[in-house]
């Protein structure tokens, strides 16, 4: 059997969809699988040429392959018998950070058309598909609230479990995964100054230099540059496993989460407790407040309670962990599971 898997390229970004990307052709392969993996340039900006990358992905075509499977807007609009998408997210600034008051689309009348061709686009695309797999419920249930389809979750499976083995707490709070303002990570070095003496590991890649420059520039504002490490980078995986099973808890807190998040998935198998918010989205669905970890309001002093109290009982934060561990294991989630899904 061919599969051949599309998504898309924003040069220099890399985060869990890319992760995502990689790791499926790997099992794809692994099973036995002939699989290749075509990403298409793609940029946002501005949002006029949004409707040049669809026309754009229309006009590709493919031939040879027995099953094509779709990620990512506008890679999924590719025409392809036999297509499955698998949603990572749709272009959601068309969506639902539209009704959030988060998109790049210009409210006017050329907005609308723009707003009009990404819906269009999705709806051919979407009625196109043999089947729709979503990578979490909540994508499912935007899928259905906005465009009308239904879908199936099909949650990713965490890559390189064993790397995440867990180990003793070296007392500092984690923060990985992409820097923006949608991961919010300024609000973790605003909540660092209310909680005297703990640590902070903020380890990713910036979106762009001035998503580091600000990071910087607010750590030194608030007095607390002596205890934030800015690991900006892109972290080698081996790496990234090390301060996860080094830390005391791990802090994602991203804006409406489309999924668990990878960063939740290495934190809970290495029996770590997450810190998390209310409107954190998919993450919701696993990070359960003073179970496995805290989910507070996304705001420093709040985020400061939740630090200060796992920094005060570590042998509490240490059950809060391998009860993330246990939620995770009931997932159940393992890639040969999931490629006999999509290829079937």
């Amino acid at each position: 059997m061919k599969v051949l898997v599309l998504s898309t390229l924003v040069p220099f970004v890399h985060g869990g969809a890319e992760e995502l990307y990689d790791h499926l052709v790997l099992n794809l392969r692994r099973q036995g699988i002939e699989a290749e993996g075509i990403r298409i340039p793609f940029s946002w900006n501005p949002a006029e040429g949004l409707i040049e990358e669809m026309l754009v992905a229309r006009r590709l075509r493919v031939s040879n392959v027995d099953r094509v499977i779709g990620l990512k807007f506008p890679a999924y609009m590719i025409p392809a018998e036999n297509r499955v998408l698998w949603l990572l997210h749709q272009y959601r600034q068309a969506y639902d950070l539209l009704d959030a008051g988060q998109s790049n689309i210009p409210d006017d009348a050329r907005g609308r058309e723009i707003l009009a061709a990404i819906r269009a686009g999705d709806a051919l695309a979407f009625s196109e598909a043999r089947r729709i797999y979503t990578n979490a419920p909540i994508t499912g249930r935007r899928l259905k609230h906005y465009n009308g389809f239904d879908s199936a979750v099909l949650r990713p499976p965490l890559n390189d479990p064993e790397l995440f083995p867990g180990g003793e707490s070296e007392g500092y709070i984690l923060a990985t995964g992409r820097v923006n303002d949608a991961k919010r990570q300024t609000l973790l070095v605003r909540a660092l100054r209310h909680v005297p003496g703990l640590r902070l590991v903020v380890a990713g890649p910036p979106d762009s230099a001035a998503d580091a420059e600000a990071l910087r520039r607010l750590a030194a504002e608030e007095g607390v540059e002596d205890r934030v490490v800015l690991d900006l980078r892109f972290v080698p995986r081996a790496e990234l496993a090390r301060m996860v099973n080094g830390a005391l808890a791990v802090a994602y807190l991203p804006f409406d989460e489309d999924s668990l998040g990878y960063c939740t998935m290495e934190a809970f198998r290495a029996a770590k407790p997450v810190i998390t918010t209310t409107d954190s989205g998919g993450v919701l669905d696993i990070v359960r407040d003073g179970e496995n970890g805290h989910v507070v309001t996304p705001d420093p002093e709040a985020l400061a309670g939740a630090m200060a109290a796992l920094q005060a009982d570590a042998a509490r934060a240490r059950r809060m962990g391998l009860a993330g561990r246990e939620a995770m294991e009931a997932q159940r989630l393992d890639w040969p599971t999931t490629v006999e899904r999509l290829v079937s």
